[in-house]
């Protein structure tokens, strides 16, 4: 079994090398927090593989002049070489235009180890809000998948902000 406390311990970097590669723009270091053949869930779309994560991961990101993640303590449960999480997430956004934005929701996660690191296996976004900084725009109701370790089955869909 593997130890709880490192697991923890490289889980919350691969969350700092995250939020790293976001402020930064690294698309490359962004996909890397992925395993090979990881999955990220975002926004309606279901992306398979560092490469096609690397690809989109510039468009997405390239629609602001910064992003600003704030990461929420991850709930574990640990295996061997295995994990699962969920944690909440809040980004600032500064778009290429001026506007800003926040958002924030609930990452599910399943994560791996490596080549000696921790890394995303399936990554699933559940947006709860997207809009103005002072929080005055639409709430999206998510669906509550009860108590941790509760997670949204693997083949559903995410959620797109309202318009």
């Amino acid at each position: 079994m593997t130890d709880f406390v490192t697991a923890d311990c490289g889980i919350r970097q691969l969350h700092a090398r995250f939020a790293d590669a976001v402020w930064r723009q690294d698309a490359t270091s962004f996909a890397d927090c992925f395993a090979p053949d990881g999955v990220w869930k975002i926004a309606g779309m279901v992306l398979i593989g560092r490469d096609e994560i690397g690809r989109a991961c510039g468009p997405l990101l390239g629609r602001c002049e910064r992003i600003q993640l704030v990461t929420g303590q991850p709930i574990l449960e640990v295996g061997d070489g295995s994990a699962i999480g969920r944690l909440q997430m809040t980004e600032f956004a500064k778009k290429r235009d001026g506007t800003t934005a926040l958002t924030f929701g609930t990452y599910h996660d399943r994560y791996v180890e490596h080549d000696g690191a921790w890394c995303f296996a399936w990554r699933h976004w559940t947006m709860a809000y997207h809009g103005p900084v002072d929080m005055s725009g639409p709430y999206v109701t998510p669906p509550d998948y009860g108590a941790f370790p509760g997670m949204p089955e693997a083949d559903e869909p995410t959620y797109v902000r309202p318009a």
